[in-house]
């Protein structure tokens, strides 16, 4: 399959002028940002080639160019576009440690490509660094499990899925006889199938090693890929640990379920009907397979667009897309489930449906990506975030206490 190496990044025609005057309301575009030198400012934020997508300076052009560089399968934008209202830029002011900032000193401290804030059908907020624009497609790395979570729930609604208790192999038949095989789609969802699976990013852990079957080595039938993976150290739904390979098989079962490819199957059941304006891409395996665990493209309007169905428990301008019910699953936590609540599964947050829950009274909950993709979501106010970032370290600890901070912030002075 051909791939397409973008040298160069040229600057593209926004929807929305540039230069905005006093007062005006729209997207606010900036050609720099933190460290723009290490990130390639001089030379235009390169894109690079595959050998060289991981070096700082071709970043911001790799994480918006991502389904140029690799194989991926279009995700037409709506017939008919879904149009976001807009209203003047709220002050925002935010505590982080002991110092009062605003989100102009969170822009100016965080390598944020994108921030985009939303209360339902209103844009409040929208800036842009690095020179990327409204029209540049951002790399989602793993907030795209959550589009698969809810595809899931979509195909089971349809009786596509018989049921999210059944085995894996029940519609995989290539994983017949693995320890993932004989797993439960439930517990896949929630990323607690007990088989062993490592995700340090040291280039040397499980998830390279699937990365590198998928995206570099020779096409491989992707069953075959992560059935390599077949070492059980926990009972099915007991312990919760995070494994990419989980969502991937999620995606070989959302294609033998539906008989359709992924991202078609996304572009039918959500991505046309919520109105979306532009054309993503979700990016593909040697045998056409989307590799589920990452890698979806998408504009910054367009995210919001999903996570504002996500905010509306899945109902879109008095249609439910996604099943009221699956959603309110997907970010609840059941009580004989335990281990995935939040400061449980981990010190911090909880996980549903491959998506992650806040503690707290009120139902929140959160799609995350590394180096810095964010889409934070609150179904009260109807408040959402959409936060791409291109931080130096694909993870880093206390990397999200900021952006939650600053979301703290939005809650507490737009929540009305």
């Amino acid at each position: 399959m051909p791939v397409i190496l973008a040298a160069v990044w040229s600057p593209l025609a926004c929807a929305e002028d540039i230069q905005r005057s006093s007062g005006a309301v729209g997207p606010v575009f900036s050609d720099s940002g933190p460290d723009a030198e290490l990130y390639g400012a001089a030379a235009g934020y390169p894109v690079g080639t595959r050998g060289t997508a991981t070096q700082l300076d071709k970043l911001v052009g790799v994480y918006t160019h991502f389904g140029e560089i690799y194989p991926s399968r279009p995700v037409v934008r709506a017939t008919t576009p879904w149009q976001f209202k807009r209203a003047p830029e709220p002050q925002i002011a935010y505590s982080f440690g002991t110092e009062q900032l605003t989100i102009a000193d969170y822009l100016k401290r965080n390598p944020v490509t994108g921030l985009l804030i939303a209360r339902d059908d209103t844009i409040l907020y929208e800036h842009y660094q690095y020179a990327r624009t409204d029209r540049d497609r951002f790399l989602s790395q793993s907030m795209a499990k959550t589009l698969v979570g809810m595809l899931v729930g979509v195909a089971v609604s349809e009786g596509r899925i018989k049921s999210i208790d059944d085995p894996v192999s029940t519609y995989v038949s290539g994983l017949a006889g693995t320890e993932y095989g004989n797993t439960s789609i439930r517990a896949l969802l929630n990323m607690s199938s007990g088989v062993a699976f490592s995700e340090v990013y040291d280039g040397q852990d499980d998830i390279a090693r699937l990365g590198r079957a998928l995206f570099v080595d020779e096409p491989r039938d992707p069953a075959a890929v992560v059935a390599q993976f077949n070492t059980r150290t926990a009972p099915a739904g007991t312990k919760w640990h995070y494994a990419s390979v989980e969502t991937e098989i999620l995606g070989l079962v959302l294609r033998a379920a539906t008989g359709t490819p992924v991202a078609d199957y996304l572009h039918d059941r959500i991505w046309n009907a919520i109105g979306t304006e532009a054309d993503a891409s979700w990016a593909i395996d040697g045998t056409g397979q989307e590799i589920a665990f990452c890698c979806f493209n998408a504009t910054l309007r367009d995210y919001a667009r999903f996570a504002r169905l996500l905010a509306h428990d899945g109902r879109w301008e008095g249609r439910q897309l996604i099943p009221r019910q699956w959603l309110l699953d997907a970010t609840t936590v059941r009580p004989d489930d335990g281990y995935l609540a939040p400061r449980v599964a981990t010190p911090f947050f909880g996980y549903g449906y491959q998506v992650w829950l806040l503690p707290g009274e009120q139902r929140r909950f959160a799609l995350f990506g590394i180096r810095g993709q964010v889409i934070l979501v609150d179904p009260a106010s109807k408040l959402v975030m959409v936060h791409t970032a291109v931080r130096q370290k694909p993870s880093e600890p206390g990397a999200l206490r900021e952006p939650l901070a600053l979301w703290s912030a939005v809650l507490q002075q737009l929540g009305q």
